[in-house]
């Protein structure tokens, strides 16, 4: 029997290294766990590395090429990254007073401080949308509260090739230092940028150009950069259980004595203790990713689709969130308002389980609908198939 040839594409996948795939996927349920109310112990251990664990896996796919070849890899970013964030911001704009009118959001229930949301006036839906377009600000908070991060990560990125590229032209100029600018520069970078963040939150200063001051760019590079040497460094990486363990001792000790993670305020003190906890973080979820990658089966195939598809995620997870509060609202005889919580409902929280079932919805659902969409475009271009 003659065997039909094997696709380019489906060999491309099948040798591709699926490891970081599985780790975006980890840190990216962690990330619906922290924002579904989980147990607080539970909450600060994940908080303090979740986040940087996406800036560490997108420099480790940063490529030298780009030092001379700037516009591709810019043309890239904001594609990647400018685009979704306009396209589903302003999507949450144009629907932001019709979910008062649907009663998903009221002026009545809001965020676990006391604040809550109002409906837009014209000038503000304008005002927030100009704000998206020049400054990937203005978003609504209530129902795209993870959309920094596009923002993070794409200054983060751009940054990281603009200090590399300018701190390697210096390091060319000097015939001692030049023989090692590949371990050079990128140390250079990454220490560079910890100074920078020291001097901000040691003083308290704020970069008025970009929304929120700009301390989740300057660690997002910093990250950023953490992933490019990683790559650099990854064969002489030795993955133990041991180790793994130690990781997340280390982990759960800051998360309880010395709390830190990428919040946008976070003073001198928070930032001292992120690095840390924050690398062994992602040393232990690339442990755990290597494992499971060992391990054919349905639950890497469902990793690996996940961590290939966290773009669904972080801009509908909030919103599938509100499937399980009408589920709580009705299980509880809650007040229905109480739908319009951010970004879950808050009462019996600290006394339930109802986060796993929020995390649950919050990542199956968005992927849910996204191998739906992709099985139909699939069946429509290949009718045949």
């Amino acid at each position: 029997m003659v065997c039909p040839p094997v696709s380019p594409v489906l060999v491309t996948f099948m040798q591709r290294n699926t490891v970081i795939s599985i780790c975006k996927a980890l840190a990216i349920i962690l990330m619906v766990i922290g924002h579904a109310d989980a147990p607080d112990v539970v909450s600060a251990f994940l908080y303090e590395f979740h986040m940087p664990v996406f800036f560490i896996t997108a420099g480790y796919f940063f490529s030298l090429r780009y030092l001379d070849d700037e516009a591709t890899f810019v043309k890239k970013r904001f594609k990647g990254l400018y685009i979704p964030f306009l396209t589903w911001a302003v999507f949450f704009l144009i629907i932001h007073n019709w979910m008062f009118d649907l009663g998903i959001l009221n002026e009545k229930y809001g965020n676990w401080s006391g604040g809550v949301t109002h409906p837009y006036s014209w000038h503000q839906m304008q005002q927030n949308l100009w704000n998206m377009v020049t400054a990937m600000g203005g978003y609504d908070q209530f129902l795209c509260g993870a959309f920094w991060f596009f923002r993070g990560l794409l200054v983060a990125s751009i940054a990281y090739l603009i200090i590399y590229k300018g701190l390697n032209a210096l390091v060319e100029k000097s015939s001692k230092l030049a023989p090692h600018k590949e371990l050079i520069v990128p140390i250079g970078v990454c220490v560079s940028m910890l100074l920078l963040a020291a001097w901000k939150t040691s003083e308290g200063l704020r970069i008025i150009t970009l929304i929120q001051g700009g301390y989740r760019e300057i660690m997002g590079t910093f990250f950023f950069g953490c992933g490019f040497l990683f790559r650099k460094w990854e064969q002489h990486y030795k993955i133990s259980w041991w180790m793994t363990l130690v990781f997340a001792v280390i982990v759960y000790l800051f998360s309880k004595y010395l709390t830190a993670n990428m919040n946008w305020r976070s003073s001198f003190v928070q930032f001292i203790s992120l690095p840390v906890p924050a690398i062994c973080g992602f040393l232990m979820t690339y442990n755990i990713a290597h494992y499971l990658d060992k391990h054919e089966g349905v639950i890497k195939r469902i990793l690996v689709f996940c961590g290939d598809n966290t773009l669904p995620i972080f801009v509908f997870h909030i919103i599938s969130y509100k499937v399980v509060s009408l589920i709580k609202i009705w299980y509880y005889d809650l007040d229905f308002a109480q739908i319009g919580c951010h970004m879950v409902i808050h009462e019996h929280a600290k006394e339930d389980w109802f986060w796993v079932l929020y995390t649950i919805a919050g990542v199956g659902i968005p992927l849910a609908w996204t191998w739906c969409y992709q099985r139909i475009k699939h069946a429509q271009e290949h009718p045949s198939v």
